[in-house]
C-alpha cells in the first residue's frame, strides 16, 4: 500500500467524514430492525388483531412494503440529487428526515399514522445510504485501503442492529417491571392525534431513540468536506449532468439490471426471511410455556425481550458476515466469486433453519465443551452472517461498477429499485403467502417458518444464476469522469 496515500486519507477532516458514514450506516439499521422489533405490539394496540390472523398479516406486510417502496421511489430520485448537489448535504439531510419521523412515529395514534411515519424514515434511510457509499469511495485513492474502509464503516449497520435490540431488550425490561414513565403528550398535540391507547408502550420508546443519529451529526456537520472528486470536477465545470436514462445505454444496460435484480434478492432474503424470525420465535414452545401463566400486560414484554434476544445474535452474526466481506473483498479478484461465496453459503443455511423452526419451532440445546448452546441461536447467527454479509458486498460493488458522475444515480437504482422496493416487497409475499389456506400447516409461526423456506430458496436459486451474468469491476472505472 502506498503509505502517502494512507496518511494523507486519514486526516482528521476524513476521519470525522469515515465517523459520519458510520453512525449514519449503524441507524440506517437502527431504523429499519425497529420494524420487526415493535410490529407485533403496534398492530395489537392500534388495530386490535391478534398475530396470524389475515387482518394481522395484511398491516405486516404493509407496514413492510409501502415505507419501502416509498424509500425506493424516493431514494432513486436522491441518488440523482447526490450527483447533482454533492454527497456531504445529501446525507447530511436524508439522516435528519429519518430521525425526526422515528421520534414522531413514537406518537402514532392509527395504524395510518405509523405508515405515513415508516415511509418517511424510508425516505431518509435509503437516500442516506448511497449518499455515505459514494461519499466513502471518493475520498480514498488506495484501492485496497478503500475497500477496506468501506467493508468496515458498513460493519457499523450491524452494531446499529445490536443496539436497536439492545435497547428495545432493557425497555422491555423496564417495561415488563412497569418502570416506564408514560409519554408525555402536549395539550396542542392531544387535540390533534388523541390520546395514546398505552403511553408506557415499549414499541413507542423504541421508535422515539431513532432521534439518536440527528444528535452528533449536529455537532460534526461543520466539518465535513465535500467528496473531493465530485467537487474538483463541479468547480471545473465539467461534471456531466446525471440522467437515469443513461444508466440504460448499452455500456450500462447489462451492470444497471443484473446488479438490480441481485440486490433486490439479497434483499429478499432479509425481508422476506430474515425480519420474519420476530413474528416466529414468539411461537416458540419454550417462550409459550414460560409465557402462558403471565398476565398480558407482562406477556407482551416478555416476548419482546426474548425476540430482542435472538436479534442480538441474528446482529452478531450479520457483524461477523461485514468483517468476513471486509477481510475477502481485498482477496477475491473475482466479484461474482466472492458474491457466489454468500449466496452459495445462504443456500445450505437459510432453509435448514426455517424448515426447522416450521417442523417444531422448539429449542434444542447442545452441549459443547462444556457450555450449553441453543442450536436455534447458532442457526439464526449464521442466517445472520450469509445474508448481511451481501449487503456489504454491494456497498463495495455498486461505487466501482458506475462512472463518477452517475455513482448516485446508479447505486440507488440497484439499492432501492432493486432493494428496497423488489426485494423488500418480499415481506408483503411471505405475509400474503402466509395467509393463504392452501399453504399447509395451520395459521402462526410454523406456516410462517415455512413459507420463508420456500421464498428463500427460490431467491437464492435465482441470484446463483444471475451471478455469472454480474460484470466485473475495474479499478480505473471509479475515477471516471
Amino acid at each position: 500500500m502506498n503509505t502517502a496515500v494512507s496518511r494523507t486519507s486519514f486526516s482528521t477532516v476524513s476521519f470525522l467524514v469515515c465517523l459520519t458514514a458510520s453512525i449514519g450506516f449503524a441507524f440506517d439499521t437502527y431504523e429499519l430492525l425497529m420494524l420487526p422489533l415493535i410490529l407485533r405490539p403496534a398492530i395489537q394496540e392500534l388495530v386490535g388483531a391478534n398475530p396470524g390472523s389475515p387482518e394481522y398479516l395484511l398491516w405486516v406486510g404493509r407496514l413492510f412494503y409501502v415505507p419501502a417502496f416509498t424509500g425506493g421511489l424516493c431514494g432513486l430520485w436522491g441518488g440523482w440529487l447526490t450527483d447533482r448537489f454533492g454527497r456531504r448535504r445529501v446525507l447530511t439531510g436524508s439522516i435528519l428526515i429519518y430521525a425526526v419521523a422515528a421520534f414522531v412515529s413514537g406518537y402514532a395514534t392509527s395504524i395510518e399514522m405509523l405508515l405515513i411515519c415508516r415511509c418517511f424514515v424510508f425516505i431518509g434511510v435509503c437516500v442516506e445510504f448511497v449518499a455515505a457509499v459514494a461519499w466513502l469511495a471518493e475520498l480514498f485513492d488506495d484501492p485496497h485501503q478503500r475497500e477496506r474502509v468501506i467493508g468496515y464503516t458498513q460493519a457499523f449497520a450491524s452494531i446499529g442492529g445490536l443496539l436497536v435490540a439492545f435497547v428495545n431488550h432493557e425497555l422491555a425490561r423496564w417495561g415488563e417491571g412497569g418502570h416506564l414513565p408514560a409519554i408525555y403528550v402536549p395539550e396542542f398535540l392531544q387535540n390533534v392525534l388523541g390520546n395514546l391507547q398505552d403511553p408506557q408502550a415499549v414499541w413507542r420508546y423504541t421508535l422515539m431513540s431513532g432521534l439518536f443519529p440527528a444528535l452528533p451529526l449536529i455537532l460534526v456537520r461543520p466539518f465535513l468536506p465535500e467528496s473531493p472528486k465530485w467537487k474538483q470536477l463541479a468547480d471545473a465545470g465539467t461534471l456531466k449532468r446525471p440522467s437515469i436514462r443513461e444508466l440504460f445505454t448499452p455500456a450500462l444496460r447489462r451492470t444497471t439490471i443484473v446488479s438490480t435484480l441481485l440486490v433486490g434478492c439479497s434483499y429478499g432474503l432479509a425481508f422476506g426471511g430474515l425480519q420474519q424470525l420476530t413474528q416466529i420465535i414468539p411461537g416458540i414452545e419454550e417462550i409459550q410455556s414460560e409465557s402462558a401463566n403471565m398476565s398480558p400486560g407482562q406477556r407482551k414484554p416478555f416476548e419482546q425481550k426474548a425476540t430482542a434476544t435472538y436479534v442480538k445474535y441474528q446482529e452478531v452474526g450479520g457483524l461477523a458476515g461485514r468483517f468476513l466481506l471486509a477481510i475477502l473483498a481485498v482477496r477475491f479478484l473475482s466479484r461474482r466469486k466472492l458474491l457466489g461465496v454468500f449466496l452459495g453459503s445462504s443456500l445450505v443455511v437459510l432453509p435448514w433453519l426455517f424448515l426447522a423452526m416450521a417442523n417444531g419451532t422448539n429449542i434444542e440445546w447442545l452441549n459443547i465443551g462444556g457450555v450449553r448452546v441453543s442450536l436455534l441461536t447458532i442457526a439464526v447467527f449464521l442466517g445472520g452472517l450469509v445474508v448481511i454479509g451481501q449487503f456489504s458486498f454491494w456497498g463495495n460493488y455498486l461505487p466501482t461498477a458506475f462512472p463518477l458522475h452517475l455513482r448516485g444515480t446508479g447505486e440507488s437504482m440497484a439499492a432501492n429499485i432493486g432493494g428496497r422496493m423488489i426485494g423488500t416487497s418480499f415481506a408483503w409475499v411471505t405475509a400474503t403467502l402466509a395467509a393463504q389456506p392452501w399453504i399447509p400447516g395451520e395459521p402462526g409461526p410454523a406456516k410462517i417458518a415455512r413459507v420463508c423456506a420456500g421464498v428463500c430458496t427460490i431467491l437464492l436459486l435465482v441470484g446463483c444464476a444471475l451471478t455469472s451474468l454480474l460484470p466485473e469491476t475495474t479499478e480505473n472505472q471509479i475515477n471516471e469522469p
